[in-house]
């Protein structure tokens, strides 16, 4: 069995990479209200702050701020999942491997998490979040794109309606 480090810091911010285990579909925006369900459900139950988050049709890209003390995002993650994947009631075909471990098959087992440093790179994936679906061609312009929190800063005046970033250097995140 691998064993996955992750960095666990109390209280940090962290950017997030979760991915459908079948890419290429659209099953998070089509069932985007249990996908808002199942996280409005585990932010009561366990608070942290979402401070930038896009759904993509096969994968969600968030920027988190854990409360002090507190650097279990895996458990947040793993109710997230599971409360989306409990509220469709779609079931991919079973192998033992995931009948073992409680999974549907609708998520990959993993996600990828890094440790945010500092400003400047808090400021770099939160405007990837932004940016991402231009980056795949889900939306010519960041504010057209539906399924993210750049509507919010918007509404908040925190960022323009026209937002554009630098998507060429924010590609590598």
């Amino acid at each position: 069995m691998s064993n996955y480090r992750r960095a666990r810091v109390t209280g940090a911010s962290y950017f997030f990479s979760v991915n459908l285990a079948r890419r290429g579909g659209d099953l998070l925006v089509e069932r985007i209200d249990d996908l808002r369900a199942a996280f409005s459900a585990t932010m009561a139950q366990r608070p942290f702050v979402c401070d930038a988050m896009v759904v993509l049709p096969d994968h969600i890209h968030a920027v988190w701020t854990l409360p002090k003390g507190d650097a279990d995002f895996s458990t947040r993650w793993r109710l997230i999942k599971g409360r989306f994947s409990h509220r469709i009631g779609m079931k991919a075909p079973q192998r033992p491997s995931l009948v073992a471990k409680r999974e549907k098959g609708i998520w990959q087992r993993r996600f990828w998490e890094h440790l945010i440093r500092d400003e400047r790179d808090y400021r770099n994936h939160v405007e990837y979040c932004w940016g991402n679906p231009v980056k795949h061609g889900f939306a010519e312009r960041a504010v057209d794109w539906p399924f993210s929190s750049i509507h919010r800063e918007i509404a908040r005046g925190m960022v323009s309606p026209e937002w554009g970033g630098d998507l060429e250097t924010k590609q590598s995140a």
